[in-house]
């Protein structure tokens, strides 16, 4: 998934940022909410990480205008913010889960996997296509019952697949749910991955559209 993080603490947002970069999602950071409204301005979000004390302004206010606007983007709240009427006034203007500064890492990443999942329509985190039995919450696959290692990036290619089956991607889109704002990538890039995953998955898993770009073939 492509994440927006808005956290203005340096030392928790660079530990965040690292941690969902290595479970294969990209990440953008910004650390004010106009730096927050510029970036979405310029690019769709699977997710946001929203912290609710920002340098100019207060995140659950940025929380009710997106909703308001029409914005069913996923937000996870992490805040230090702690008492019941917080999580309450959290849940209320609109945000998905709610995260109590210090939190473990690793319960972070289990908390934007079951956002993902219950906004991709599959609460369960088994997945079964053809002869893949794909477990999104050990984020393991088998085929055929045996066990195949995907790297980050096939991974991260394999779930933005996933998210939309039957649904044609675009090359760029793919770039996008697969890399930051400042990584440059090269001109095949996504080609090399689709390749990859196919000769580990199954020739077949990933059909082309010649110049548009790709789809989950149908089990």
């Amino acid at each position: 998934m492509r994440i927006l993080l808005i956290e203005d603490d340096a030392v928790l947002g660079a530990a965040v940022r690292d941690q969902i970069s290595g479970d294969s999602h990209s990440v953008d950071w910004v650390t004010r909410l106009d730096g927050a409204r510029d970036a979405m301005a310029g690019a769709g979000y699977d997710l946001i990480l929203l912290d609710l004390m920002l340098p100019d302004g207060r995140g659950i206010v940025f929380l009710k205008a997106l909703r308001n606007s029409g914005d069913v983007t996923p937000v996870i709240i992490l805040t230090a913010l702690d008492q019941v009427s917080d999580r309450i006034e959290g849940l209320k203007a609109g945000a998905d889960d709610y995260l109590v500064k210090p939190f473990d890492l690793d319960e972070l990443s289990a908390r934007i996997g079951s956002v993902a999942r219950r906004y991709s329509g599959n609460p369960n985190p088994i997945i079964r296509h053809g002869a893949l039995d794909i477990d999104l919450a050990r984020r393991s696959v088998l085929r055929e019952g045996k066990p195949v290692q995907l790297t980050g990036r096939e991974w991260a290619l394999l779930e933005a697949f996933l998210a939309r089956p039957g649904q044609l991607l675009s090359k760029s889109q793919l770039e996008e749910k697969l890399y930051d704002f400042d990584v440059e990538i090269g001109s095949n890039t996504i080609e090399v991955h689709v390749s990859r995953l196919r000769k580990k998955l199954g020739t077949k898993l990933i059909e082309t559209e010649r110049g548009l770009g790709y789809r989950l073939a149908r089990a």
